[in-house]
């Protein structure tokens, strides 16, 4: 039996967004939602390899030899290596931060279900402390990736609130077993995945995400990511708020065969380079650290760096820090979205050598538009009309 979602509006809560065509004021069941733990950071090799292991696709040899080879500690700050941070999420009461991640389907959190030693460090979710949880029995999910990382477990039904919307009866999958990818990674409770119903992975029957079960009582059916560079950023679900974006915003057309928001982009160019005109399949993921692209585009971005090579001890693109890096420009429909070169400077390897924002999408089957992109634009996430709008923003 599926249990569909049923909505209870709660008072307006901000977070931050853009503008909207059918309304640019935010109604109480609308809200604004602001980021606020930072993730641990982790190198730019241990982000590839997760990115590879998300998408099922086998990494480069390059890429296993260095993420089994770098640790990820940093000695300074790790704002200044464009953190990624977390969202407060309360299920039954009870409050985790989760990841919302618009390149998957499922959400799951660490539960009382898991053993201490896999829990530790990490906010829990127990259904035995929500008086309107509810067990789906004989449902199950599993989520396991090409690096061997994974979890496991059951699934419940509870009341889950996202800033001021409240769903009832919203599938929340509950961990039993999991690698000690996930558990090591202090702060991050779980994951609210924002892509499309077709690719959840519950069983016997799939279940609908929170936006799916949200839309109906938002003034719009859409969200907007406004992430930002080194500090939290915010969503806004049922509206766009104007203020968050500094020019018009352009829509492209979604296709949802893989469950992804998919779009095509149509070129680009390097620093004030003249653009070059190529059909590139893409997906923009908030769940992903950086932007892979085309092999023949990260090579041609490259070539304008200085000193910048391929590393096979790192899996991907270095440079010297001290390096000024060109912008990149990629077209989405009419609009030239710019990407500033500081952007691009993910972070250090050594006292001297920078790993790039940028990488090759070779073995993942097509681009992916991630935080390095994302940070830079205003976003538009549409269910209807479906659509993806992008327009720029005061950085």
């Amino acid at each position: 039996m599926r249990f569909a979602g049923s909505l209870a509006a709660a008072s307006a809560f901000s977070v931050f967004a853009a503008a909207i065509p059918v309304d640019l004021q935010p109604r109480t069941q609308d809200f604004m939602i602001h980021q606020s733990v930072p993730k641990p950071f982790k190198s730019g090799p241990a982000k590839m390899l997760s990115t590879y292991a998300k998408y099922n696709a086998t990494a480069p040899q390059d890429v296993i030899n260095a993420a089994q080879a770098n640790d990820g500690s940093v000695t300074t700050t790790p704002e200044q290596y464009d953190t990624e941070y977390l969202t407060p999420v309360t299920i039954g009461g009870q409050t985790l931060n989760l990841d919302f991640d618009t390149g998957s389907s499922d959400l799951w959190c660490f539960s009382s279900e898991l053993s201490s030693s896999l829990s530790n460090g990490h906010s829990i979710y127990n259904p035995a402390l929500s008086p309107t949880s509810m067990k789906l029995p004989g449902y199950t999910w599993k989520i396991s990736y090409g690096d061997g990382s994974g979890a496991n477990g059951d699934v419940y039904t509870d009341v889950v609130k996202v800033g001021s919307t409240t769903v009832s009866g919203q599938a929340v999958e509950l961990a039993q077993q999991i690698s000690t990818q996930f558990a090591n990674d202090i702060d991050n409770d779980g994951l609210l995945g924002l892509a499309f119903d077709s690719i959840n992975t519950v069983q016997p029957v799939k279940q609908k995400t929170f936006f799916s079960n949200a839309k109906a009582s938002l003034s719009a059916p859409l969200f907007t990511a406004n992430l930002k560079k080194g500090q939290p950023g915010t969503y806004t679900f049922g509206y766009i708020d104007a203020a968050q974006h500094s020019g018009g915003i352009t829509y492209v057309p979604v296709n949802t065969a893989n469950g992804f928001w998919e779009f095509t982009s149509n070129g680009y160019a390097v620093g004030s380079g003249a653009f070059v005109s190529s059909s590139i399949d893409s997906i923009a993921d908030t769940g992903t650290t950086l932007l892979y692209l085309p092999s023949s585009v990260v090579t041609a971005y490259y070539s304008k760096v200085s000193g910048a090579r391929y590393d096979s001890n790192q899996g991907g693109y270095t440079f010297p820090c001290a390096n000024t890096l060109p912008s990149l420009t990629l077209g989405i429909g009419s609009y030239k979205a710019v990407v500033p070169g500081s952007y691009i400077k993910f972070a250090p390897v050594t006292s001297t050598t920078c790993f790039g924002g940028i990488q090759s999408n070779t073995g993942i089957g097509f681009t992916i538009f991630g935080d390095i992109f994302l940070k830079s634009q205003f976003v538009v996430f549409q269910a209807s009309p479906l659509q993806l709008g992008f327009g720029p923003k005061t950085l």
